[in-house]
């Protein structure tokens, strides 16, 4: 980025909008991405970037160092399409090579290399891309399907006596976590500490580096074990894969898949949950049958994708992007839910967008997310398994009472407060686990010598235990 002071001195961009606290500027008038100014409103702050730069906008992340915010949806294609001009290797990053990024940074989590398919471009990208690819296909999708039913089904029963429950906490982070720690082939009693690990990762925040550690640990581990005593999982998959991926590759990978599955699901979980508590037009749709529970989805991923943003793309020479002049080892940031708002492709934002999925929420290009589909049916299985048994839950609290909190990359509710009737919990197999949804420190690192954790066949509940879910749903928006 060219530096503040290469800029004219009459330059209009170079002065804060007088409604903004000063804070939420840095020298030079650029705006930060990072600080309660940025993260009370990011889609407003979207706006006003792209009011006053266009497509392109420059920005200051954490410790004010430079970066783009791209904010045109063809924009944001055109940077994940190119590899040759934007590499995902964060070592071409120039702030990184001079030492700007210290371990203790909180971005150094995020955007210091690893060796992973998600900071690498060509065949090095392939190879690993293809293990993913791989050993994610080879998932039977009914059966995961059921693994999350059953999941869901053991959070419900935690709290459906209560005649109440706050889902984000109670149901949008646990459900995603535990089923990816059996997807991964990970003891249950690893979830609780994740979710919180997981969290505080992609927040940024001062205890970040530790978390990651926590994280790496459980998974160091957990590839040891796996390479020991295989089983029907994705860890032992990718460690068997042709592609010979080493041990660290395989602990680095996960970690990948882990947080960016924990992260994307549980936002789009609670965001959906919140849309069919308060949008009047969506439950009408459903009612009606114009709109599906994985349309509702899809609606979501437009509206309000569970990563904002996602650092990054580093430019591998002087380039331009929508009239801006981009130096070689400058930083990109992906301004995801500003380019599925951009009315160059959506003339009209508030209108509903049923049966298109070419949002921008999972990325774009060869880094597309692989895990997308996993991500959609642990969402909309999971809600319809919460509908199910709940049919007629409602919000308890005013709407204009929800609150949000947001960082770098992600937006997410602080709680969602809802009540119903009170309902019985679910008869359960005699040798059924019982979710595991207690404080992080109520589970410590499990060591290498714990029982590896198959995937076990789903339970079979008692008969007359299961409603047709488009029937409950039915009766739930009939109710509202």
């Amino acid at each position: 980025m060219t530096p503040p002071d290469e800029h004219s001195p009459t330059d209009s961009t170079l002065t804060a909008p007088p409604e903004c606290p000063a804070h939420a500027y840095g020298p030079g008038g650029i705006a930060r991405l990072y600080g309660p100014a940025a993260e009370d409103d990011p889609m407003g702050l979207y706006e006003q970037l792209r009011d006053r730069h266009g497509a392109v906008a420059p920005v200051l992340l954490h410790g004010d160092l430079p970066a783009w915010l791209v904010l045109g949806y063809r924009e944001n294609l055109d940077v994940t399409r190119t590899p040759s001009r934007f590499s995902r290797d964060s070592r071409t990053w120039r702030d990184m090579r001079e030492g700007k990024l210290p371990p203790d940074h909180p971005l150094a989590p995020i955007s210091t290399w690893q060796p992973i398919c998600a900071f690498a471009d060509g065949q090095v990208h392939e190879r690993w891309r293809d293990a993913i690819n791989h050993s994610l296909g080879r998932f039977d999708r009914r059966g995961v399907r059921r693994h999350i039913t059953r999941f869901a089904d053991q959070l419900v029963d935690a709290f459906c006596l209560k005649g109440s429950a706050e889902l984000v906490h109670e149901f949008a982070e646990h459900l995603p976590m535990l089923v990816m720690t059996q997807l991964l082939g990970m003891p249950e009693e690893y979830g609780p500490r994740l979710v919180k690990a997981a969290r505080d990762m992609i927040k940024g925040t001062e205890t970040a580096v530790a978390s990651n550690e926590y994280v790496q640990e459980a998974l160091r581990k957990l590839v040891a074990r796996k390479r020991a005593d295989p089983g029907p999982d994705f860890t032992s998959w990718l460690l068997e894969h042709p592609s010979e991926l080493t041990d660290d590759e395989v602990q680095q990978h996960l970690r990948l898949v882990l947080i960016a599955a924990f992260e994307t699901t549980a936002n789009l979980i609670a965001n959906t949950l919140r849309m069919l508590l308060t949008d009047p037009r969506c439950r009408a749709n459903l009612a009606g049958g114009h709109m599906t529970l994985p349309d509702a989805v899809e609606q979501v991923l437009w509206d309000e994708p569970p990563f904002t943003t996602i650092l990054g793309r580093w430019a591998t020479q002087d380039t331009e992007l929508a009239g801006q002049k981009i130096k070689a080892g400058d930083a990109l940031v992906l301004g995801l839910a500003a380019a599925n708002v951009d009315t160059a492709i959506r003339p009209d934002p508030t209108a509903p967008v049923h049966g298109n999925r070419s949002h921008l929420a999972f990325s774009g290009g060869a880094h597309e997310c692989p895990g997308q589909d996993i991500g959609r049916a642990i969402a909309d299985t999971g809600i319809e398994a919460l509908l199910n048994r709940l049919p007629d839950i409602q919000l308890a609290v005013p709407e204009d009472e929800l609150r949000w909190v947001s960082s770098l990359m992600s937006r997410h509710l602080v709680e969602l407060p809802v009540k119903f009737t009170s309902q019985q919990p679910l008869p359960a197999a005699p040798d059924e686990p019982k979710a595991v949804t207690g404080t992080a420190q109520d589970a410590d690192l499990p060591s290498t010598t714990d029982t590896p954790a198959a995937i076990p066949a789903p339970p079979v509940r008692a008969a007359g235990t299961r409603n047709s879910w488009w029937s409950s749903l039915t009766r739930w928006l009939r109710r509202r």
